[in-house]
């Protein structure tokens, strides 16, 4: 039976990645940020997302060894 944590898990940290690293390369454009008050929020919705992800393979990961 699948679980619906690996699909899920894989795609927000896939686009994690994705919004970090858009977040990291547009760090410098103050104009791009002035409407989320100088935050740069792809930075910090892909570090949120990456953290999501990683925590649903992580929880999969450990109810796998636990059925075993």
């Amino acid at each position: 039976m699948i679980d619906i944590k690996i699909p899920i898990g894989l795609m927000f940290s896939l686009l994690g990645v994705i919004l970090t690293i858009y977040g990291f390369t547009t760090m410098s454009n103050t104009e791009m940020y002035v409407k989320t008050f100088g935050i740069n929020m792809n930075l910090w919705s892909g570090i949120g997302m990456l953290i999501f992800g990683g925590l649903m393979l992580l929880l999969t990961k450990l109810n796998k060894k636990k059925a075993e």
